[in-house]
């Protein structure tokens, strides 16, 4: 998960000092000093921390702080801060046209997933009432066309190609007028990207915007890449003039030094990010929600909109009686991955969770292929057995791997993670620890 590095090391910086009833000078310095290479390590560019750090000591060190009642909290909050401050203050949403069509170039490098994330746009602004079209003029890269087809087929929301012989400039300016005469009110367009930046590359994406004036040009970007990301991203910024930046792989297991980078470096804002490889896994960017989740202070706002999509209301009132009454069973264990799966992976969302991380669940994951063991071996139980998992002894172990076509190893492994979930559920269904977690029309979370 994105953070997960820079956020243990931060989160162990902030314990040292959170409770100090005293903070000197000297103690900022040190703190600094390890917050420093917490994110040089994640790949930060080695400006912005220098910037960053220099922001945060000038204000720690100041009076109030230091002879405040609660320092060590005032210089956390500090740092919060400027973490928001140097992620982009706010939430910054992309703009829409006063004379439809709305239209968004996106640009980046090959491999950087601009065709996925182009679709994943159009699916996001589909949902929120508008009626995107997505232009092929990526005709470089072979079968680029067919992928958007095949992406737009399942989205059901047209593509517009005139085959990969065509001009990029001729495919984009007909979508637009093809989608005023269909009454479409967003065109994306998906331009080529190249392996590496080059003139070539940049000259035709000049005429590309010069010949559609796009609403908007946002850069896709790879967060995996590190440093590469920043340098692709002022190099675009420099030649073309992008409006925002949409971060991909944000799910993948990366450093993150590119989302707190590349909008200090541009001074573009980070208007969405790519979250994992299904098409619904797309979110608009919260600085302030992102930089919570670092410090290991939480986003209840975006649990409680997962849960609000993922999680069936009467369910979660059943089980939180259950949880009361002590009567998780494994049937209800198997309900409960099934409508997880649906909020993204787990250590996404337990990372939302104030004062959590993603090592909580270590032992449950919850992909297709698993789910699969995982049905099978509980219909291979007993309904005691699934009522009373403590009876499950070897030989009934071994008979229901035989049942299930899957080893004792599994059968094993299983119980292991019906432990877990069912130790963490019991923590936040205890008095308090869903204080503040409970949704709009009194939704609460199914935990």
């Amino acid at each position: 998960m994105v953070f997960e590095g820079l956020s243990e090391k931060l989160q162990n910086v902030i314990k040292k000092i959170k409770g100090a009833g005293r903070v000197t000078e000297k103690d900022v310095k040190s703190m600094m000093r390890e917050v420093k290479l917490a994110l040089l390590e994640a790949d930060v560019n080695f400006k912005v921390v220098k910037s960053f750090i220099d922001k945060v000591s000038e204000r720690a060190v100041g009076q109030d702080v230091l002879e405040s009642l609660t320092p060590g909290q005032q210089v956390i909050k500090i740092v919060h801060e400027e973490l928001i401050s140097l992620m982009g203050s706010k939430t910054e949403n992309i703009s829409f046209s006063s004379a439809p069509p709305s239209v968004y170039m996106m640009a980046g490098l090959q491999g950087s997933g601009k065709t996925t994330t182009a679709a994943k746009l159009a699916n996001y602004l589909k949902k929120r009432g508008k009626k995107p079209m997505l232009a092929a003029c990526d005709l470089y890269r072979p079968a680029a066309v067919k992928q958007l087809q095949v992406l737009g087929k399942q989205l059901e929301i047209p593509v517009f190609e005139m085959g990969t012989g065509a001009n990029p400039v001729d495919v984009a300016k007909k979508a637009v007028e093809n989608a005023k005469k269909l009454d479409r009110d967003v065109v994306i367009i998906d331009t080529a990207g190249r392996l590496h930046i080059d003139e070539e590359l940049m000259q035709e994406l000049v005429t590309l915007k010069n010949s559609v004036k796009p609403n908007e040009i946002l850069l896709v970007v790879d967060s995996m890449t590190g440093q590469d990301a920043v340098n692709v991203a002022s190099k675009f910024n420099e030649s073309l003039g992008i409006d925002g930046i949409i971060l991909t792989k944000l799910d993948g297991d990366t450093r993150g030094g590119a989302a707190l980078s590349t909008k200090a470096v541009t001074g573009k804002p980070i208007k969405f990010t790519g979250t994992g490889e299904k098409l619904d896994d797309f979110e608009p960017f919260h600085p302030d929600r992102m930089a919570s989740r670092i410090l290991g202070m939480g986003d209840v706002l975006s649990l409680i909109e997962k849960a609000q999509t993922a999680f069936d209301e009467k369910k979660a009132l059943e089980l939180e009686k259950k949880l009361r009454t002590q009567q998780f069973t494994l049937d209800d264990f198997l309900d409960q991955l099934q409508q997880l799966k649906n909020m993204g992976p787990i250590n996404q969302f337990i990372g939302m969770m104030p004062g959590m991380n993603a090592k909580m669940l270590k032992d449950v994951s919850v992909d297709d292929k698993q789910m699969v063991y995982l049905e099978a071996i509980i219909k291979s139980m007993t309904k005691k057995e699934r009522l009373n998992p403590s009876i499950i002894n070897a030989s009934r172990r071994r008979r229901i791997a035989d049942g299930s076509g899957t080893s004792i190893q599994q059968v094993n492994s299983l119980l292991k993670q019906f432990e877990s979930m069912k130790k963490m559920m019991k923590m936040l269904s205890s008095p308090g620890k869903l204080k503040g977690m409970r949704g709009p029309g009194g939704f609460k979370l199914p935990f």
